[in-house]
């Protein structure tokens, strides 16, 4: 089974390959991004002239040949025209980046959503595989880090490279001799990036797997907090979260680490190229090869040259952490789904209910079969309960025919179509489940039942609530159907969760209605409207029925006994009686352990 695992990637992508990937999506806004790559050129365009105006400046003031006068006017003329720009190269820089970010959030929009489509699509079994922080941790924080690379590393990077260029352009001009100095050093700064680029990717890695590693285990422990609680392990818990949480400082320190060596590194070599133009400088204007007003010029370009370049250094650094958290959503979106529909996948528009398993074997893992060689026929509009004892491949039998996972031999088939040609949605759509541990979602009790469908009418929530008497604890609530529902229902008994999911089956009027397990440890009272509930259930449809509770199953059509994946016995009640064989000893041990609890 794969896992998404976060300390050891399945898969691995080339920069290439990712930074092709992302502009596709960026291709989405394609006429955004250009239009921001025309006022970034502006932008660097204005960013060059402070040294330009300094260094012309400075030659007009020590020009002797000009007044005072001229000089003064000259100085107010340079002055107020460069605050113009400089105002006005704010306002552009303000739409720039708003459009960058609406470019940017259009883009994480989508992306999150392909991401969240893909999960929903994936089998139960890839899902149940890896931890559920884990995943929200791939549609979260790192579709957020994908968003910092479009609204601020593409273009920055963009604008600190034509920084670069138009820098050497002006350098080139000003003085060739002084520019091939400084080119002399660039062998080393490439040489560094490289290193850097192929250290720093594999940190990253580790820093979005510990981050990931950390939000799983909070997830889980925080949904576990009162088991925690009830056996006094916050000790120990806390034990295991300082480890996680080292195991991320650590991987944290060793990111600034290598960007703390980096970006010294890069400093040195800008303070090794200033003495090379300060000394070659000097020397050339004295000997009057050059200007002083030139080497101003030169000096202050040199600042712009390598101030880029450290920029690169933390854009880089945003990079890679980027390309690190676009590397685990590929892999999400690469994940080929277990359980897919045939390319002329049947869609049924109804079903009768009639269900055959025809020599059936499956094994979650391998050959380690859960069902051997079972073969049983249901009819539409039967009852019909699989009893025995817990491992015996009951709950496996119902996942099967809603294809939760694909079964290795035999087919079952309904209404003679193999599930395996039907369309997932139309399957599921006719089939409604009422499990155990009952699901139920922060909102209300309406859009609980409902599951947020508005073309169901108040009038039909409140017939089906009634149908399986509902409604009795619903009225009693100050707010009824608009009664908020807390995380996972939390503010409801066992009882009455289950009654809620019995509504909601019945609300989506379905052929087949599976129940597993629905009438465990739920209180006696509760326990008379559930199982009025099911004699009228019984009359909607097909209905398959799992319990340990026999008294559930008395009315059943048919009983099916299961043991170690086969089956032992089938027929109804009275005939497994009187057969006297496994179904009459599991009877005989439960009416005398419900005897025993009564004396």
């Amino acid at each position: 089974m794969q896992k998404f695992d976060d300390n050891k990637n399945i898969k691995t992508y080339k920069d290439k390959a990712i930074f092709k990937r992302l502009l596709k999506y960026a291709s989405r806004v394609k006429w955004m991004f250009i239009l921001s790559l025309f006022f970034t050129a502006i932008l660097v365009g204005v960013d060059l002239l402070p040294a330009f105006l300094e260094g012309e400046l400075i030659g007009t003031l020590q020009d002797e040949a000009l007044s005072n006068a001229y000089k003064m006017n000259f100085t107010l003329i340079l002055l107020g025209g460069y605050a113009a720009i400089i105002v006005a190269s704010c306002f552009l820089n303000y739409f720039n980046t708003m459009m960058l970010q609406k470019a940017g959030q259009k883009i994480v929009l989508d992306i999150r959503k392909e991401v969240f489509v893909k999960i929903e699509g994936l089998a139960i079994a890839q899902i149940n595989a890896t931890p559920v922080g884990k995943l929200v941790t791939r549609v979260t924080s790192d579709v957020n880090m994908v968003n910092e690379l479009y609204t601020n590393v593409i273009v920055n990077l963009i604008r600190y490279l034509l920084t670069i260029l138009f820098v050497l352009i002006m350098m080139l001009i000003l003085s060739p001799i002084l520019t091939a100095y400084i080119l002399c050093v660039m062998p080393f700064l490439i040489a560094m990036t490289i290193l850097f680029n192929k250290i720093s990717r594999k940190q990253y890695r580790k820093v979005r797997g510990s981050v990931s590693n950390m939000n799983a285990f909070l997830s889980e422990n925080l949904s576990g907090m009162k088991i925690t609680q009830i056996f006094n392990q916050e000790e120990k818990k806390t034990l295991e979260f300082l480890k996680k949480n080292n195991e991320l400082k650590k991987n944290n320190i060793k990111e600034v680490l290598i960007f703390g060596v980096f970006r010294p590194a890069i400093f040195v070599l800008y303070i090794l190229c200033h003495i090379i133009i300060l000394y070659n400088g000097f020397y050339m204007v004295i000997e009057g090869k050059m200007l002083s007003k030139n080497l101003v010029k030169f000096y202050q370009y040199n600042g712009q040259f390598f101030n880029p370049i450290q920029q690169l250094a933390d854009q880089f650094n945003q990079l890679q952490s980027a390309f690190a958290s676009a590397e685990r959503i590929f892999e999400i979106l690469d994940t080929k789904t277990q359980i897919l529909d045939k390319e002329d996948a049947i869609v049924l528009d109804h079903i009768e209910g009639k269900i055959e398993f025809d020599h059936v074997w499956f094994a979650y893992n391998d050959e380690n079969w859960i069902l051997k060689d079972i073969s049983f026929t249901i009819e539409p509009n039967q009852t019909v309960a699989f009893v025995g004892a817990t491992g015996a491949g009951k709950t496996t039998i119902l996942a099967l025919i809603v294809r939760n996972y694909e079964i290795q031999k035999g087919s079952i088939r309904i209404d003679g179509i193999d599930v395996r040609d039907i369309s997932l949605e139309s399957l599921r759509k006719h089939i409604g489940q009422m499990l155990q541990d009952v699901f139920l979602f922060s909102g209300t009790i309406r859009s609980n039942i409902t599951m947020r469908d508005d073309r169901f009418t108040t009038e039909e929530v409140v017939n089906a609530c009634k149908y399986v008497n509902a409604n009795h604890f619903i009225e009693k609530l100050d707010q009824g159907y608009e009664y908020e529902v807390l995380e996972r229902g939390n503010n409801f008994s066992s009882g009455e969760r289950q009654l809620l999911s019995f509504a909601r089956t019945i609300l989506h009027k379905p052929n087949i209605m599976i129940l597993d397990e629905a009438t465990a440890n739920i209180d006696t009272e509760t326990e008379v409207l559930i199982q009025d509930s099911l004699e009228k259930m019984m009359n909607v449809g097909t209905m398959l029925i799992v319990a340990h509770r026999l008294s559930t199953v008395q009315h059943a059509d048919n009983i099916i006994v299961l043991h170690k994946g086969k089956i032992m016995e089938m027929g109804n009640h009275q005939e497994l009686l009187a057969k006297k064989g496994l179904y009459y000893h599991l009877y005989e041990l439960q009416y005398k352990h419900m005897a025993d609890q009564e004396g």
